[in-house]
């Protein structure tokens, strides 16, 4: 999966699982290319969201939804997400 893909389905899912007013997502995946733990095909991603619904929550409880709703890619595509909420 390239990240352009990738992208899309964070978007998507977040929004259709969380009331956002905007999310922008950047691929930092080029900071940890030469890192020992760095796997090919998996993504550095920096998530920065406007959202009431989560401003609401404390930041364990928003953390944790957004991670359920990105369950499967957090298995399978992303090796590290940066949540910055406003």
């Amino acid at each position: 999966m390239d990240i352009n893909e990738l992208i899309a389905i964070i978007k998507k899912k977040l929004s259709d699982q969380i009331n956002i007013q905007s999310i922008d997502i950047e691929d930092k995946s080029f900071l940890h290319k030469n890192h020992k733990g760095n796997q090919e095909g998996k993504y550095h991603l920096k998530l920065s969201i406007v959202s009431d619904e989560l401003k609401n929550m404390n930041r364990i409880e928003s953390n944790k939804k957004i991670y359920k709703v990105l369950d499967r890619e957090l298995k399978e595509t992303i090796h590290s997400i940066q949540i910055q909420l406003s």
